[in-house]
C-alpha cells in the first residue's frame, strides 16, 4: 500500500538518473490512477510548501491528469467506453476520493503562490467543474466569492487573486456556449459582478501601483471577457441581460477599461509608479500591468464589432447598440489613440496592444461618429503609427540575415494576424483607402511615390532601404483596389519597372525579396509592350530561385505560380521546366513551406501534358519530402513542415491527374505511393492529418488503372481498421476507393479477409459492417448513410449470384432506413434506398421478391418507389436506370412464382417502366446534342470576361457609416450562430446536407455496359413468349397508348441494334 511519505518519495525518485531508481517510480505513477486515495495524496504533496517544487509540480501534474482521465465514464464517438493502449477501461475515481478532492482542491488553489503548480491545480478545477458544476458542487462558487469579499486585507492578496482565477476558470466553461445553456454564467455574474466591480474600481485607480492589484485585475478583466464575449450576461435564457435595456449598468466597467488603459507605466529607471517594469522585451509582454492594457483593449475591441455599427446588430441588441456606438465607442477611441502614441512619442508599448488598439481603430473607420474624431489626425495616424508599424524593424532584418528560417516561418504563420500589429497596421490602411478613399488615397499614395523617388535619387550609401521596402509593402498591400481602378491601373506598370525591376539585382536582400512579394501582388497587370516586360519578370524571378537568401527563394517560387497564369508565359518556362523543377526539388530540400509546394502543384497543373517524362522523379521527390516533412512536424512540432508534408500530398494526387489518361504509368509509381498510404491508413490513426490526401491517391491508383496489384490490395483492411477506430469521419472520401477495388477485381475481393484483433474477417463482411454502422449510427449525416449506401450498389453490380447469403443484412439495414425517411421532405435518401432495391431485383429478383414478402412491406415499397420516380428522379440517371432494371427484372419472374401483392398491377408498372426509359433515352440524346455544342463553344461566355473597374466609389463620407453586402451577410451569419440548429452553423460544422450531392457521377460497375431500353425491351420479348396467356391479359388491361409506347420501346431497340452491329462492323 502506499502512502503520502512512499507517494513522496515514488515522486522524488521519478527525476532521479538512475534508470533502476527512475523506472519502478514512473510504472508506480503510472498506475496510480488504480489506487484508491491517490488523487487526496496527490493533492496533499502538491499542496505542502516544505516540498521541493519539481516534486510538487509532478503531484500537481499527476493530479490533473487522472481526474481529467478518471472523473467519469467516458465513452468513444461509436459508443464503446474508451480504453488506453494495453486495451484497459480506465477506472472511474469513487465518489469519496471525488468529495475530498473538491473540498481540499480549493483550499488548496487559494493558497498556492507558485504560478505553475497555480495553474495546474486551477485547470483541475477547470475539468472537474465541466462534469460536476452547479449539481455536484453548489459551494464552489459561494466559497471563492466569500474568499473574494475579504479583499480589504492584505494578507489576503494571495487568496482573492487565486480566489479570482478559479471564478475564472469556471465562467469560461460557459464563454462559447449558447443563450440557453448560460444559465449558471448568469447566476454568477449576477452574484459576483456587484462585488468583482467595486474591487476593478480600486485596483484601476491611479493611486493602486502593485504588482498583485495588477495581478487581480487582470483576472477580473477576464472574467468579464468569458462572461460578455459573446453575450451581455444577465437574463435567463429567455429574457434578455438587463444591461441591454440599462445600458448605464455597464458605464463603470467601461470607465474602468479606459483607466487601465491610459495608466501611465514610466520605464524603471525614473523611479515612479508603478515601480520595476522589466527592460526585456519578453518580459514586458508578461508583465501584469501591460497585460491588464491587452484584457483592457481585447474587451473593448470585441464589444465594438459586437455592438459598434447598430445595422448589423441582431434585433434584441439594437437600443444597446445604438447607445454603445453614439457614447461609448466615441469615449473609448481616446485612450486607444494615446497607447497608439506611446511608440511615435518614444515610449514602449507591448506589440500585441498595439495589435489591438490598432484593431479598435479599424472598427472606428467604419462608424461615422469614430471616424469624425479620426479623420483631422488622419497624418498621425497613417505616417507617425501605420508606415512605421509597417516597416521592418532592426530585428526584421537581423533575423532575416542570420536566421532566415526563421524569417520564413515567421511570415507564414497563419496566427501571424491575430498578433503581429504590422498586419493590423496593413489592415487599417487598405480600410481607409477602400471606404474612406476621398480624404485618404490620393496623400497617402503621394506620399509613398515620394518615398521611391527619394530611394531612387539618393547616394548609395544614403539610401533608406527599410523605407523603401514599407513602400513598397504599401503599394502591394492595396493592389486589389488599384488595379481595379483606371486612375491607377495604367500607373502600376511604370512604378514596376522603375522601382521594382531594378531590385531583383539589389545588394540588400530583403528589397531582392520585397521585390518578388510585389510580382505576387500585381501578377495580373497588363503589360502595354509585346511582352518584353514579362519575359524580363520571369527572367528575374527564374534567376531568383538560386538567390543566396533562402526567403527570396521562397517568395520568387511562389511567385512564379502567379506569373505562369500570364499569357506567353508558357513559352518562356516550358523549354526550362526539367532546370525548373530541380529548383525547387532544392528549395523543398532546404525548408517545408507549403506555399513552395502549392507553387510547384500550380506549375505540374498548368504543364500537365508535358509532365509524363518527370512524373517518376516528380512522386519520388515528393515522397521523399513527404516523409521528411512529416518526421519534422511529428518530432519538432514544426508546424510550418506538416503543413508542407500534406501539401506535398496534394502535388502527388496533381501529377497522377496529369498522367491519368496513360494510367499504365501507375505501375511504375507504385513502389513508392503504397508504403506512403499503407503509413497513414495504419499506425492507430497517428498520420490522421493527411488521412484526406492518401485516400485521395489511393482512388487515383484504384479508379484508373485497368487492375489492381496485390501490394494495393493491402490497404482495403486497413481502410476499415481507420474507420472502425479512429476515422469515422473521412468514410466519403473512403467509399470510391473502396468502390474502385470491388468493381475492379470482384474475385480478390470475395476470396480476402483480414486478420483482425476479433479473428479473421472476410473482406464482404468488412465492408458490409461499415454501412451497418453508418447507416445506424446517429451521428452520421444522411449525405453519409447514402455513400455508404453506395457500396452495396458496387457488391450487387459486380459479384452476380455470388453475395446470395448477403441479401437478408442488405434488405434490414435498407428498408430499416427507409422505415425512418419514408415521410421526409428531401426524398436523397430514399432514393440511394431505392437504388440498393433495384440493384438487388437485378442481381436476383426472386430472392429480393422473397425479402420483400417475408416482411410483408412489397407493396407499399413499390408504391412509395413509383411515387418518388415520377415527382423526384426526372435529374438523375443512375436512380432511373437502375429503377428500370430492378422493377423490369420483375419481369422475368414467372407468373405462377410472382407475389400476389404484384400480379395486379404488373399493367402500371409496365406503363411506369415504358415511360421512364424513354424519357431517359430522350434525356440522354439531348444531353449528347449539348455536349457537341458547348465543344465546338468552347469557354466563350467566360473568354472575354474583364476585370470590373469601378471608377465611382471613393468610399463613404464622414457622415455615413460603411456597410457592404458581405460583410453585413457575414455578420448575419455570425448573430444567426446561436445555436446549432442554424443553417449556417451546420454548414460551417459539416452537417449541412443540401440537396446535391452527386456521388453516381463517378460510380463505375459493370451495369454502365448494359443499356437499360434493350435490357426492358428484351425483358418483355421474353415475358410475353414465355408467358403469353398471362401477357395477353395484362396487355388488354394496358390503355392503348402504353400499348403503343411498349412497340415504341422495341422499334427504339431495333434502332440500337443496328446501330451497334454496324459500329463492330467498323
Amino acid at each position: 500500500t502506499m502512502n503520502v511519505e512512499s507517494l513522496h518519495v515514488t515522486l522524488q525518485q521519478s527525476f532521479s538518473a538512475d534508470a533502476n531508481l527512475r523506472s519502478p517510480a514512473e510504472d508506480a505513477i503510472r498506475n496510480l490512477k488504480h489506487v484508491n486515495g491517490a488523487t487526496a495524496m496527490l493533492l496533499q504533496v502538491a499542496a505542502e510548501k516544505q516540498v521541493q517544487y519539481e516534486v510538487r509540480q509532478a503531484a500537481a501534474i499527476q493530479l490533473k491528469n487522472i481526474c481529467r482521465e478518471c472523473w467519469i465514464e467516458r465513452s468513444s464517438a461509436l459508443g464503446y467506453s474508451q480504453s488506453d493502449a494495453n486495451a484497459q477501461k480506465p477506472p472511474v475515481l469513487a465518489e469519496e476520493d471525488k468529495d475530498v478532492v473538491r473540498v481540499n482542491l480549493v483550499e488548496a488553489l487559494m493558497a498556492e503562490h507558485e504560478k505553475s503548480v497555480r495553474d495546474l491545480l486551477a485547470e483541475t478545477l477547470h475539468s472537474i467543474a465541466i462534469h460536476d458544476f452547479p449539481e455536484k458542487w453548489p459551494t464552489l462558487v459561494p466559497t471563492l466569492l466569500n474568499t473574494i469579499s475579504q479583499n480589504n486585507d492584505p494578507a489576503k492578496a494571495l487568496a482573492v487573486h487565486n480566489a479570482l482565477l478559479a471564478l475564472r476558470k469556471v465562467c469560461k466553461r460557459y464563454e462559447y456556449k449558447s443563450k440557453d445553456q448560460r444559465g449558471p454564467l448568469n447566476e454568477i455574474v449576477a452574484k459576483s459582478f456587484p462585488l468583482l466591480l467595486p474591487l476593478a474600481q480600486r485596483l484601476s485607480d491611479p493611486s493602486s501601483n502593485s504588482l498583485e492589484a495588477a495581478m487581480m485585475l487582470k483576472q477580473i478583466l477576464k472574467i468579464f471577457w468569458s462572461s460578455t464575449q459573446f453575450y451581455l450576461p444577465g437574463g435567463d435564457g429567455k429574457n434578455p441581460s438587463p444591461s441591454l435595456s440599462h445600458p448605464d449598468t455597464l458605464k463603470p466597467w467601461f470607465d474602468i477599461l479606459c483607466a487601465a488603459l491610459i495608466k501611465p507605466l514610466p520605464e524603471a529607471s525614473t523611479g515612479q509608479e508603478p515601480r520595476d517594469q522589466p527592460t526585456s522585451i519578453e518580459e514586458r509582454n508578461a508583465w501584469p500591468w501591460w497585460k491588464v492594457k491587452k484584457w483592457s483593449v481585447q474587451i473593448m475591441s470585441r464589444l465594438f464589432s459586437r455592438y459598434g455599427i447598430p445595422q448589423y446588430a441582431e434585433e434584441e441588441v439594437q437600443e444597446f447598440a445604438k447607445h454603445f456606438s453614439q457614447n461609448v465607442a466615441t469615449q473609448m477611441l481616446q485612450p486607444v489613440c494615446e497607447v497608439l502614441n506611446l511608440r511615435p512619442s518614444g515610449q514602449f508599448c507591448t506589440d500585441r496592444v498595439v495589435h489591438l488598439c490598432l484593431t479598435y481603430v479599424d472598427l472606428a473607420i467604419d462608424l461615422a461618429p469614430t471616424y469624425k474624431m479620426l479623420k483631422p489626425h488622419m497624418d498621425f495616424l497613417l505616417y507617425k503609427v501605420c508606415f512605421p508599424t509597417m516597416c521592418l524593424t532592426q530585428e526584421d532584418v537581423e533575423t532575416f540575415e542570420n536566421d532566415p528560417h526563421e524569417f520564413v516561418h515567421r511570415q507564414s504563420s497563419p496566427l501571424v494576424d491575430f498578433y503581429d500589429p504590422r498586419m493590423a497596421a496593413i489592415t487599417v490602411v487598405t480600410d481607409l483607402v477602400q471606404h474612406r478613399g476621398q480624404d485618404v488615397t490620393q496623400p497617402l499614395l503621394s506620399f509613398m511615390t515620394e518615398i521611391l523617388q527619394r530611394h531612387n535619387a539618393a547616394a548609395e550609401n544614403e539610401k533608406n532601404h527599410v523605407e523603401k521596402d514599407g513602400a513598397l509593402l504599401t503599394f502591394g498591400s492595396l493592389s486589389k483596389y488599384l488595379l481595379t481602378k483606371k486612375k491607377y491601373s495604367g500607373e502600376i506598370e511604370g512604378l514596376l519597372v522603375t522601382s521594382v525591376f531594378p531590385d531583383f539585382n539589389s545588394p540588400v536582400g530583403f528589397l531582392r525579396y520585397r521585390a518578388c512579394w510585389m510580382v505576387q501582388q500585381f501578377s495580373s497587370v497588363k503589360w502595354s509592350d509585346e511582352g518584353t516586360n514579362l519575359r524580363n519578370l520571369i527572367q528575374f524571378v527564374l534567376q531568383r530561385l538560386s538567390d543566396p537568401a533562402l526567403p527570396v527563394q521562397i517568395e520568387a517560387s511562389k511567385a512564379l505560380r502567379f506569373l505562369i497564369e500570364s499569357d506567353g508565359a508558357e513559352q518562356t518556362l516550358l523549354p526550362v521546366l526539367p532546370q525548373l523543377l530541380s529548383e525547387y526539388f532544392r528549395i523543398m530540400n532546404e525548408i517545408g513551406n507549403d506555399e513552395v509546394v502549392a507553387a510547384l502543384q500550380v506549375i505540374i497543373d498548368k504543364f500537365g501534358d508535358h509532365i509524363e517524362p518527370h512524373a517518376q522523379a516528380l512522386v519520388a521527390q515528393l515522397s521523399g519530402a513527404f516523409d521528411q516533412y512529416c518526421n519534422a512536424g511529428e518530432d519538432d512540432d514544426d508546424d510550418d513542415a506538416a503543413m508542407a508534408a500534406a501539401q506535398c500530398l496534394e502535388c502527388i494526387a496533381t501529377v497522377l491527374k496529369g498522367i491519368c489518361e496513360k494510367p499504365h504509368l501507375y505501375k511504375s509509381l507504385e513502389p513508392q505511393l503504397i508504403p506512403l498510404v499503407l503509413k497513414i491508413l495504419g499506425n492507430d490513426g497517428d498520420y490522421i492529418e493527411y488521412l484526406e490526401c492518401a485516400l485521395d491517391i489511393l482512388t487515383f491508383l484504384t479508379y484508373f488503372p485497368s487492375e489492381i496489384t496485390p501490394e494495393l490490395w493491402q490497404a482495403f483492411p486497413l481502410i476499415y481498421v481507420a474507420f472502425d477506430q479512429w476515422a469515422y469521419d473521412y468514410l466519403s472520401l473512403m467509399v470510391p476507393p473502396l468502390q474502385a477495388f470491388i468493381a475492379k477485381d470482384p474475385a480478390a475481393f470475395l476470396k480476402g479477409s483480414a486478420a483482425l484483433a476479433e479473428g479473421t474477417v472476410s473482406y464482404a463482411d468488412l465492408v458490409f459492417a461499415m454501412v451497418a454502422k453508418t447507416v445506424s449510427n446517429d451521428r452520421s449525416s444522411e449525405s453519409e448513410c447514402r455513400q455508404a449506401l453506395g457500396l452495396f450498389l458496387s457488391v450487387l453490380h459486380s459479384c452476380p449470384g455470388q453475395v446470395d447469403n448477403y441479401l437478408p443484412m442488405i434488405n434490414e439495414i435498407v428498408l430499416g432506413k427507409l422505415g425512418q425517411q419514408v415521410n421526409e421532405e428531401i426524398p436523397l435518401t430514399r432514393i440511394a434506398i431505392y437504388q440498393v432495391l433495384g440493384s438487388a431485383l437485378y442481381y436476383n429478383a426472386p430472392l429480393e421478391l422473397a425479402e420483400l414478402e417475408k416482411r410483408g412491406v412489397t407493396q407499399q415499397v413499390f408504391s412509395k418507389w413509383i411515387m418518388d420516380a415520377e415527382s423526384s428522379m426526372s435529374e438523375k440517371f443512375l436512380p432511373r436506370k437502375l429503377t428500370i432494371m430492378g422493377l423490369g427484372s420483375i419481369l422475368t419472374v414467372p407468373p405462377a412464382n410472382m407475389p400476389a401483392s404484384i400480379g395486379s398491377s404488373i399493367p402500371a408498372l409496365i406503363s411506369q417502366l415504358v415511360s421512364m426509359s424513354i424519357a431517359l433515352r430522350e434525356d440522354a440524346e439531348k444531353h449528347a446534342v449539348e455536349d457537341a455544342q458547348g465543344d465546338q463553344d468552347g469557354d466563350a461566355p467566360f473568354a472575354t470576361a474583364q476585370v470590373e473597374e469601378d471608377d465611382g466609389h471613393e468610399g463613404f463620407g464622414e457622415d455615413e457609416d460603411v456597410t457592404n453586402e458581405v460583410d453585413e451577410a457575414y455578420k448575419k451569419a455570425l448573430n444567426g450562430v446561436s445555436g446549432w440548429d442554424d443553417d449556417m452553423a451546420k454548414f460551417l460544422m459539416g452537417d449541412f446536407d443540401d440537396e446535391g450531392d452527386d456521388f453516381d457521377d463517378d460510380f463505375i460497375s459493370p451495369l454502365d455496359s448494359v443499356d437499360e431500353l434493350l435490357f426492358l425491351s428484351d425483358t418483355l420479348k421474353n415475358a410475353f413468349a414465355q408467358n403469353p396467356d398471362f401477357y395477353q391479359q395484362i396487355q388488354s388491361a394496358m390503355t392503348a397508348d402504353a400499348v403503343e409506347a411498349v412497340q415504341k420501346i422495341f422499334a427504339a431497340a431495333t434502332v440500337i441494334r443496328t446501330a451497334q452491329q454496324q459500329q463492330q462492323q467498323q
